[in-house]
């Protein structure tokens, strides 16, 4: 059975709107008002946030997500997203709050598994685009056989601050997927000659809204665990793991605050 069930439903009208939820929570006191940033950083791993308000100045912001804080040393142009859950759904309800309450450009900086035999734990990777293999990508694009895209300016202004910083990535598309215990040897083995380079539990769903809503989004991934010997061998609590992802962390802030000092 394809997804959606109804595939049709792209002619129809949702009952429920981004704007509706938002209007609704706002009048209630839920989501109070605040300075909008113009760029959000998405993260998921909870040392990572720890750490980000440990040494930034942030203020924190209630009933937007699981953790929201804005940087102020940006002047609130940019804030940090974490502790929305893992995989699509979650964090997909916080990008369309986020997209209505006005920001316009994101990076979302995570962990992955390496699928290719050269990748080693710690490498960065630069997502180029993403094989749809979870849920919510399909309810905002039509045709199925279409990747999820990044947007291409800020997906070239993340490499072009990488490289500036002395960062050595590489770069290449995701199979992003929403079963994590049920990743399977003949699709590493697939996705491998296919020349997918991670996997991962968000991306997909991120380009698929983002491109709708007309928005920037930009996908970075930190080599966590390897699949690529059939095997998995994680390093997720490792060291050079956190050191990667914080640099990689370092390197969406550079970006989005320069890219929101321009305009």
């Amino acid at each position: 059975m394809p997804i959606p069930n109804f595939p049709d439903k792209h002619k129809s009208r949702p009952i429920v709107t981004p704007q509706q939820h938002v209007a609704y929570f706002r009048q209630r006191g839920f989501i109070p008002d605040f300075p909008v940033p113009e760029s959000v950083i998405f993260c998921y791993e909870g040392n990572l946030l720890d750490r980000i308000t440990r040494i930034e100045s942030v203020e924190q912001v209630h009933g937007v997500g699981g953790g929201f804080y804005l940087l102020t040393e940006t002047d609130n142009r940019v804030a940090v997203s974490g502790n929305n859950g893992i995989g699509a759904p979650g964090v997909s309800m916080v990008l369309e709050i986020l997209i209505e309450l006005g920001v316009k450009r994101f990076i979302n900086v995570g962990i992955a598994g390496g699928l290719q035999k050269t990748a080693r734990i710690g490498d960065v990777v630069v997502c180029t685009s993403a094989v749809r293999d979870e849920g919510v990508s399909y309810h905002y694009l039509k045709d199925p056989s279409v990747p999820a895209l990044p947007s291409e300016n800020l997906t070239d202004a993340l490499m072009q601050t990488l490289e500036r910083e002395g960062i050595h990535y590489t770069q290449g598309p995701t199979w992003t997927t929403d079963a994590y215990f049920r990743e399977t040897v003949g699709e590493i083995q697939h996705y491998q000659q296919e020349g997918v380079v991670t996997v991962e539990m968000e991306a997909a769903a991120l380009f698929a809204i983002s491109t709708l809503r007309g928005v920037d989004m930009a996908s970075g991934f930190v080599i966590s665990d390897l699949a690529a010997e059939l095997v998995w061998h994680p390093q997720i609590l490792a060291q050079e793991t956190h050191e990667s992802l914080f640099r990689l962390y370092q390197a969406a802030r550079t970006v989005l605050d320069e890219t929101s000092n321009q305009h």
